[in-house]
């Protein structure tokens, strides 16, 4: 094979390469350009070549001409690139991330031309921003997404809105009243591929049939009294994004059959008018009732059901996840504290039993009233049974039975009475609302609460939560034995204990470990 042919080979699998190629001469203009580095650029071969390769705007190249050196390009003073990533600036003037390899070419000595080849990694540049996204929603102190709670019931929820979030198909979100459902859909949103689309809510209980069908759809000019002009819908706001209808189980029939339809041919249609508009929207819908009881009933579509339960997500009341409660009221009472500058340091021994022994039929939402009620009452320092709610510290509890075990009949009885006058109480999701709530383990001892100034190093204002001595011991220990192993070092002990760094440093609050105490001890 003479050299022509070779070369004209060599051509033709360059041409073949998927990674970008292009051929630089001494002067720093392209010579030669491959058809991957068209589609990765945008530009076409005939604009590239001649040009000098400053118009791809490579920032590495760019840094390096402003240091100055022997050649117009650096490539030519340090012979060779390995593997460099850069950012390069498309024809559109959209930015790619690329690696980039080079090597200088030489004859006889002589520099006569270099070679680069540029392979594209947006994709996993995207991958690691979603990493560590995640992993500063899993570790910040404002917990997962907003959501506080290291409990095993809620790390399952957590792994389950990621999951959620990486597809476009519709979710249900069930959870008794006060339980964080908004939440959960606004996390949903947030670390989904729609984020950057809109985010639209609307309560489905709180308007009639004809006002909810005109808000989710829209209306034409003169389709009712008062439509003085064409108005578009929730649906078509939500347009690219996500729409969260929060107590669907309260939608109509009627807006039931239309909502079908829309889940199934991607289209609405304005009240009033014929014509029919294409939506590209995922459905996070909520509810605090049993859809299955409502089907029997007659009063919800079972195939609508169908068609939003296709990933469904199950928030556990707070009386099933009470080791979360410290954590919540932490994170509860950090908030007033910035939002309205009281000068409340934390709960006392006796409070923080009491809020763990009570059965919470109101959920999370009940607890945050229930701290935002003591801080009125309070005028500073650590908040005692005397700043709660009458319901929950009016039952007779006394301090000297703190860890008897002898308050949780009080208690549990004040809890399921509240429980049992809960309006809509029976109406709510059996997996989600057992009727044992309020029957938790009030007399088992297993609310014990110590203040942070007797546990060894925890500030002030937080606090600790125990299940059986022994169990609170043994997790205890090997937490302070995996902090020493580590150095010191959360991050390095999470994957020692294999969890996450986010619920080391829950832990630590919990049990009250100073990490300096803990590796110098």
């Amino acid at each position: 094979m003479d050299a022509l042919e070779s070369g004209r080979f060599l051509r033709e699998v360059i041409n073949t390469i998927n990674d970008g190629f292009f051929l630089v001469g001494p002067d720093g203009r392209i010579l030669m350009a491959n058809p991957a580095l068209e589609r990765l650029t945008g530009y076409e071969a005939g604009e590239l070549v001649g040009q000098t390769c400053a118009v791809l705007n490579c920032d590495a190249c760019v840094r390096s001409r402003s240091l100055g050196g022997g050649h117009w390009c650096r490539l030519f003073d340090r012979k060779d690139e390995h593997r460099k990533r850069c950012t390069l600036v498309r024809r559109d003037g959209t930015s790619i991330t690329v690696l980039k390899n080079a090597k200088v070419l030489k004859e006889d000595g002589r520099v006569i031309a270099a070679v680069e080849t540029i392979t594209d990694i947006s994709a996993v540049v995207e991958k690691d921003r979603r990493i560590e996204e995640l992993s500063r929603l899993l570790g910040s102190d404002e917990g997962f997404a907003g959501m506080v709670g290291t409990s095993p019931a809620m790390q399952r929820v957590f792994k389950i809105i990621e999951r959620a979030a990486e597809s476009d198909a519709p979710v249900l979100v069930l959870g008794a009243s006060g339980t964080g459902k908004e939440l959960a859909a606004r996390a949903i949103h947030e670390l989904g591929r729609r984020k950057n689309g809109a985010y639209v809510q609307l309560n489905c209980a709180a308007l009639n049939e004809a006002l909810l069908e005109s808000e989710l759809f829209g209306h034409v000019r003169g389709a009712f009294t008062g439509a003085i002009r064409d108005r578009q819908g929730r649906f078509e706001a939500a347009h690219g994004g996500d729409i969260f209808l929060d107590e669907i189980g309260d939608i109509p029939l009627p807006i039931q059959v239309k909502l079908l339809r829309v889940l199934e041919t991607k289209r609405i249609e304005r009240v009033g008018d014929n014509a029919s508009r294409e939506v590209d929207v995922r459905i996070i819908a909520a509810t605090n009732r049993d859809l299955g009881r409502l089907v029997r009933a007659g009063r919800f579509r079972e195939d609508l059901l169908f068609r939003i339960n296709v990933i469904p997500i199950h928030l556990p009341p707070l009386a099933d996840r009470r080791e979360d409660i410290p954590l919540l009221a932490a994170h509860f009472l950090k908030g007033i504290r910035e939002r309205d500058g009281r000068d409340v340091t934390g709960l006392t021994p006796e409070a923080l039993r009491l809020l763990t022994a009570y059965g919470w039929p109101g959920n999370v939402r009940e607890l945050r009233s229930a701290l935002e009620y003591a801080c009125v009452i309070a005028e500073g320092g650590r908040l005692g049974v005397e700043h709660l709610p009458q319901h929950i510290a009016g039952a007779g509890w006394h301090p000297e039975c703190a860890g008897s075990g002898g308050t949780g009949g009080v208690a549990g009885n004040a809890s399921h009475a509240d429980h049992a006058n809960h309006p809509g109480a029976g109406d709510r999701h059996p997996d989600l609302h057992p009727a044992q709530v309020g029957h938790g383990p009030h007399g088992s001892g297993e609310g014990t609460a110590r203040r942070g100034g007797d546990a060894g190093g925890m500030p002030a204002g937080a606090f600790v939560y125990g299940g059986r001595p022994a169990r609170h011991e043994r997790e205890r220990a090997e937490l302070v034995e995996a902090l020493r192993a580590a150095g010191g070092n959360v991050s390095e002990a999470a994957r020692l204990l294999g969890v996450h760094r986010g619920t080391v440093r829950n832990r630590m609050l919990r049990f009250g470990i100073d990490v300096h105490k803990a590796v110098a001890g």
